[in-house]
């Protein structure tokens, strides 16, 4: 199948991770905000290293560690070894997945054995269909959301906010007219929850005000300080026309570099969820640059539910690494648990947070 450029959607899929493995999608001077916090060290942690607990709840289940492989590809014949390889890496550690955008395999027969794979080996865990809001605004049949939650025995579905990326996408679609309206209808009819995550822009409090008040269960901030969708579709846009930018050199640094950093995402979230009970309900997920353990543990006790990486995960994998990296962020975690007396994840998010100089 081929988009309006003529360039397969296969193609686009299969450069996304290439990109992402080798080309320079880091913001420029633009952080995540994790390096102005440090947990207060507790000289007397009353617990051994041993009685640290990494277990906790996600959406009403018991998960391995707060941490989600998050949404990355999929739609492609080699996206089938990427999404079986991380599926068994969750099983082995009982962790959340979310599988890349599924719009390929509504349009597509031939590559739903790519996403359907993660179900065969992570039969235990929870594993998140996912679509784009571009598809949501056009509106959904009940047949194509069907479709996508069954091929994944889904526990719930990711609905991806990617504004920016389209933007800069060659062949992107801007169209983001009835979204809410739409996203509202979506979570009023079907049996499992809905996650809206952004893919490296942010996530304000007045945008989880709205989502929340659509019906969305879980927010996935993703926010600015990891990986730039800008930039990936900004190569590819260099590549395929072989031309400079369509925007202006002094205002191309900074739409590059566009977003809300992660930490800042949270602290207004948590916030949010002070206001009144339907807030205070809502689970969040922080990704957007965790790359260790200790972005995990600071996103916890931010307000984080558990924290979801993509890129870095990918990467991993590629380096043929991928479960000694998760291992060893656990261990990061586990660390910082024990020396600020924490022995379970509960007890980390009560955790004095001190904002560096």
């Amino acid at each position: 199948m081929s988009d309006s450029t003529g360039n397969t959607i296969v193609e686009r899929k299969h450069s996304h991770v290439e990109i992402c493995l080798h080309g320079d999608v880091v913001f420029n001077g633009k952080t995540t905000g994790f390096e102005r916090f440090g947990f207060e060290h507790n000289a007397l942690p009353e617990i051994a290293y041993s009685d640290v607990e990494l277990s906790t709840t996600f959406l009403g289940r018991t998960i391995g560690a707060p941490l989600m492989i998050s949404s990355m590809t999929g739609g492609y014949s080699e996206a089938a070894t990427l999404n079986r390889r991380l599926a068994e890496a969750a099983e082995h550690f009982n962790i959340p997945l979310g599988v890349g955008s599924m719009r390929q395999a509504l349009e597509n027969r031939s590559h739903r054995e790519s996403f359907s794979i993660v179900r065969k080996h992570a039969p235990t865990v929870q594993i998140f269909a996912n679509i784009g809001a571009p598809e949501i605004a056009t509106k959904l049949t009940e047949s194509d959301v069907n479709t996508m939650l069954e091929m994944l025995e889904a526990d719930g579905l990711i609905v991806h906010l990617n504004a920016a990326q389209e933007l800069f996408q060659p062949e992107g679609n801007t169209n983001f007219r009835h979204v809410l309206e739409q996203l509202t209808l979506l979570t009023a009819s079907i049996p499992v929850p809905v996650i809206v995550k952004e893919v490296g822009c942010g996530i304000s409090a007045s945008a989880a005000r709205q989502l929340i008040e659509a019906g969305v269960k879980v927010i996935d901030v993703a926010g600015a300080g990891g990986s730039s969708w800008q930039k990936v579709e900004e190569i590819r846009y260099t590549r395929q026309f072989k031309q400079d930018s369509r925007f202006s050199l002094p205002a191309l640094e900074e739409l590059l570099n566009w977003g809300i950093p992660t930490a800042q995402c949270l602290l207004d979230i948590r916030a949010l969820k002070q206001e009144s009970p339907e807030f205070s309900a809502i689970e969040i997920i922080a990704s957007g640059g965790i790359h260790c353990g200790t972005d995990i543990a600071k996103s916890l006790a931010l307000g984080a539910q558990l924290a979801a990486s993509a890129r870095h995960i990918l990467k991993a994998l590629h380096e043929g690494a991928l479960e000694e990296t998760i291992a060893s962020w656990l261990n990061d975690l586990r660390a910082v648990m024990f020396l600020t007396g924490a022995a379970t994840i509960a007890e980390l998010r009560h955790k004095t947070l001190i904002t560096k100089p």
